[in-house]
């Protein structure tokens, strides 16, 4: 077994902690491979953010289990080397078994998340209790969730969503010992997180999602005050990159996000922790896109991976400055 010590990792306890008392929430960025990794950390360093580097079971078999553990030591080493020790936590996103959470945990994670929101009440809280009791041992922290979102995200699919229950959070909280919350108030997975029939259309035909449900989450804060929610599904999805996309070649049609001013509204309150990763998936394949179409000769991937990186480096610079507000808060 591996701890995550040993890596130079933290776990979230005291991030969400600062976080909460600070009114700001710490980016949680999903990466697959290494220029993801090195774009998350150069903009985290140049901001001294703190920041979550999330790896989703579709990641780990995509990428090795075994590399992501040492991309994710390298991280730390890597933050160093560009001049600032940033806190780092690795995290298993959308754990969907004890046996894979409990695997993640034994291979240096120092943060998982199960996901028991398709179960019954009482089968979720069965299953976040028995990983909650082995993440524990490990001094491991663990995030559960209640409610579903819809939309497509690796391995995760659901067609609806369902919004969490304020009446079952206490509950949820006390019999599962959880360290944070994941909460669905509107926000879901993908690039296309709303159907055109569940939005309304602007002056210039964009389309406008519905708004988050902030009284859910005003009604949550009541209930178990002080405790650490999570927004999942939370990327604006930023039409000039689809537009970038689209215009060299992609094919994408009515993607829509989350606006940035309501993230920004969340990141105030008990929101500590926001998930983003279709913004990082757009970004690269908008980077890649056009720098293959206007370098048509070009076959080396450290020609078009490089600016796909930077693109990737400074969206992730823009969510920690204007949307997440962890600037400074390493």
């Amino acid at each position: 077994m591996i701890n995550y010590k040993e890596l130079g990792l933290v776990n979230s306890k005291e991030l969400f902690a600062k976080a909460m008392a600070g009114r700001y929430a710490i980016p949680a960025f999903n990466f697959n491979n290494l220029e993801q990794m090195q774009a998350i950390i150069q903009a985290c360093v140049d901001t001294k953010s703190p920041v979550i580097l999330q790896v989703s079971a579709g990641a780990r078999k995509y990428a090795n289990q075994t590399l992501l553990r040492y991309l994710a030591q390298g991280a730390v080493e890597y933050s160093k080397e560009l001049g600032f020790h940033v806190p780092i936590v690795l995290h298993l996103d959308h754990g969907s078994s004890f046996e894979l959470c409990k695997s993640c945990i034994e291979f240096g994670f120092s943060s998982v998340m199960i996901d028991g929101s398709h179960l019954s009440y009482d089968e979720n809280v069965a299953l976040t209790r028995q990983v909650v009791d082995y993440a524990h041992q490990h001094d491991v922290t663990v995030e559960g969730e209640l409610g579903v979102l819809a939309g497509v995200e690796d391995e995760v699919s659901h067609e609806h969503h369902t919004y969490t229950e304020p009446d079952q959070v206490e509950d949820f909280v006390k019999k599962t010992g959880v360290d944070s919350l994941a909460i669905s108030i509107g926000t879901s997975h993908g690039a296309n997180k709303f159907k055109p029939e569940q939005c309304t259309r602007n002056a210039d035909g964009i389309l406008v999602p519905p708004p988050l449900r902030f009284d859910i989450l005003e009604e949550i804060e009541k209930r178990i005050p002080g405790f650490p929610i999570v927004l999942h599904g939370a990327s604006s999805v930023p039409q000039d990159l689809v537009n970038t996309i689209n215009q060299y070649g992609g094919a994408l049609k009515d993607a829509i996000g989350i606006p940035e001013e309501q993230l920004r509204k969340a990141a105030a309150s008990a929101v500590c922790k926001i998930n983003i990763d279709s913004d990082g998936r757009l970004a690269m394949t908008a980077g890649i896109r056009e720098h293959l179409t206007l370098n048509p000769a070009d076959f080396d991937p450290r020609q078009y991976l490089s600016p796909a990186r930077n693109l990737l480096k400074d969206l992730y610079k823009h969510k920690i400055e204007n949307v997440l507000g962890s600037v400074n808060k390493a």
